[in-house]
């Protein structure tokens, strides 16, 4: 059995496959069922037609119908060195003999039947001839190495276009005046005795040749820095010149600057000298004017200080009178709004409702009987997921709703992309805000994520966990941040979340409640 080539990329049980007559003979699932994506990308080819079920007509009028079984030996090899060559595994080509191999055979694989092209080679067929090699190289090297029949019949076909330089690979000989690379190529799809070493030759002719190049390339590149070194010692030796013109110019320019220095240093003593006179008498004159205006100042700030005690003292009368009226006006409004609305939640919270019976009706219902009267069902007790609950929670004063994000969008909304989620989360909620004036916190994992987030509708805070945090986190730090006493209600179906914010006194609630409320609005 033929051992898979070394650029064949079908896993090994399907390229051992080909050295077996009635697995070579059946097309690849995997290869039929999923074709390369880069075939599939060509929308004008049509799925390829399966195998011919005619053996014997599929291998062609050409070629011995024993050849659809598979290799024939050939009957005058040694049956010990036939053998040697079945299981010999496939050499190591160079890259410039397997581009070529691959580009002959994409060149003369539409030229063969169609009955004789591979089922994974008829859609690479059909590509346009710059494209062929590119996209269906590695499907073509696979067939090569895995189906002896079809690199029977590509090779007969390429060594006829080859002419006399394929007639003379196929004798077994290769002329001295010969491409190495083509000679190559022809030998390892025609395989004459002793196709491997000349292989192996090829090898190491590319080998030396890449070490020829490499080597000249590094003798340029000397050849060229001393160029460059020595046209840089030119140029620094012109520069050197000019330079020492220039420091004899300087110097000439130098004393002369120094002799006009010396007078100028003359005339500005002389200068100073008289400046320090007039600034002299400046200074006495400029003291006495100081002393009047200080004088002046100081009076003037007396009378101004008097003047603002004065102002201070009547506003402060002002203000205080009208603080204190404000403070009880304050206090008397707080504390009927505070009555108002305690008694209000607290008529909600108990869930009283008017009621038209008395004491003794009671009484009645629970010790007696009465002819006719129909069986009542007992009161339900409310869960975390019942939308009544939450409807009565959120109609308590000033209550403060902290919706978990992706908790609740992943449970009512995760057919959708995460945009999407928020965006319907987000208005919905605003409806709520609306519908019930409270306060009304979205909070979801990750800012350093989302892009392109439109504004939240009044009343809506939404809130994204910094990098290195998370939702739950922020939702903990909402809660405890709250007032005791503040009705707060925490949607979120994770238990460690309600547990974590009912210690601090809020109302956990599930996301189907939210779901549930959302879908009526």
């Amino acid at each position: 059995m033929p051992a898979p080539s070394p650029f064949d990329d079908r896993p090994l049980e399907e390229a051992a496959s080909a050295g077996d007559p009635a697995r070579a003979a059946e097309p690849d699932p995997a290869l039929v069922a999923e074709p390369d994506p880069a075939l599939a990308a060509e929308p004008d080819l049509a799925p390829a037609a399966g195998p011919d079920p005619d053996p014997a007509r599929a291998a062609g009028p050409d070629l011995d119908p024993a050849l659809v079984a598979g290799p024939v030996p050939d009957p005058d090899l040694d049956p010990a060195l036939a053998g040697e060559a079945e299981t010999a595994p496939e050499p190591t080509l160079p890259e410039a003999v397997r581009q070529r191999i691959t580009a002959l055979s994409a060149a003369a694989l539409p030229g063969l039947p169609a009955d004789e092209i591979p089922v994974p080679l008829r859609r690479v067929a059909r590509f346009a001839p710059n494209r062929r090699a590119r996209l269906g190289g590695q499907a073509i090297a696979a067939q090569l190495a895995a189906d002896p029949l079809f690199r029977q019949r590509i090779s007969s076909r390429i060594v006829s276009e080859a002419g006399d330089l394929g007639a003379a690979v196929a004798g077994g000989l290769a002329p001295a005046a010969a491409d190495p690379v083509e000679v190559a190529a022809l030998a390892y799809l025609v395989r004459p005795d002793g196709w491997r070493d000349l292989i192996e030759a090829v090898g190491e002719s590319v080998r030396a040749e890449a070490d020829s190049a490499a080597i000249a390339g590094q003798v340029r590149d000397a050849e060229q820095r001393a160029a460059r070194a020595e046209h840089d010692r030119a140029v620094a030796k012109v520069e050197a010149d000019k330079l020492r013109d220039e420091l004899a110019r300087v110097r000439e320019e130098l004393g002369q600057l120094r002799e006009e220095a010396r007078t100028a240093s003359r005339a500005l003593r002389e200068t100073q000298a008289a400046h320090k006179r007039a600034a002299d008498l400046l200074a006495t004159e400029k003291g006495r004017a100081a002393k009047v205006t200080a004088d002046h100042d100081a009076e003037l700030r007396r009378l101004r200080t008097r003047l603002a005690e004065a102002e201070a003292a009547a506003a402060s009368g002002k203000q205080n009178a009208k603080d204190a009226r404000s403070a009880d006006d304050a206090r008397l409004w707080l504390l009927l709004e505070t009555i108002g609305q305690a008694a209000s939640g607290l008529r909600r919270e108990l869930a009283l409702e008017p009621t038209d019976k008395r004491p003794a009706d009671f009484v009645a219902d629970a010790a007696a009987d009465r002819p006719g009267a129909l069986e009542r069902s007992r009161p339900r007790a409310q869960d975390t997921d019942d939308p009544g609950r939450l409807d009565q929670l959120l109609a308590l004063p000033r209550a403060h709703l902290i919706v978990d994000g992706y908790n609740v969008t992943k449970r009512g909304f995760a057919e959708m992309s995460l945009e999407q989620q928020r965006k319907r989360l987000v208005t919905g909620l605003g409806g709520i805000a609306a519908q019930t004036g409270d306060e009304v916190t979205v909070v979801f994992d990750g800012a350093e994520r989302v892009h392109g987030l439109p504004p939240a509708p009044r009343g809506v805070r939404v809130l994204f966990s910094r990098k290195g945090d998370t939702a739950d986190e922020l939702i903990r730090q909402l809660v405890r941040a709250e007032p005791a006493g503040r009705p707060l209600v925490v949607i979120s179906s994770d238990r460690e979340v309600a547990d974590g914010v009912r210690r601090h006194g809020a109302y956990p609630m599930g996301a189907d409640s939210l779901l549930r409320r959302l879908s009526r609005s």
